[in-house]
C-alpha cells in the first residue's frame, strides 16, 4: 500500500493533499476517504497510507489511514 505525508488539510472545507513517498503527483484527499470514526481530519506532516483511485480530476487518495 502506498505511503506519504499530508501536505495540508483544511478541516472547514474537508479536503487536502498528500505528498507521495518517492515523488510523483500530490494526491487530493477528501474527508470521506479517511478511514476513521467520528470527525475525519488529517494534520500537516502526518504519515498516512492509502490506495490511489481515479477521481473526476485525476488520481486521488482513498482508504486513507494514519500510520
Amino acid at each position: 500500500m502506498p505511503q506519504g505525508t499530508v501536505k495540508w488539510f483544511n478541516d472547514e472545507k474537508g479536503f487536502g493533499f498528500i505528498a507521495q513517498d518517492g515523488g510523483g503527483q500530490d494526491l487530493f484527499v477528501h474527508h470521506t476517504s479517511i478511514e476513521a470514526t467520528g470527525f475525519r481530519s488529517l494534520a500537516e506532516d502526518q504519515r498516512v497510507e492509502f490506495e490511489i483511485t481515479q477521481g473526476q480530476r485525476g488520481p486521488q487518495a482513498s482508504q486513507v489511514r494514519v500510520i
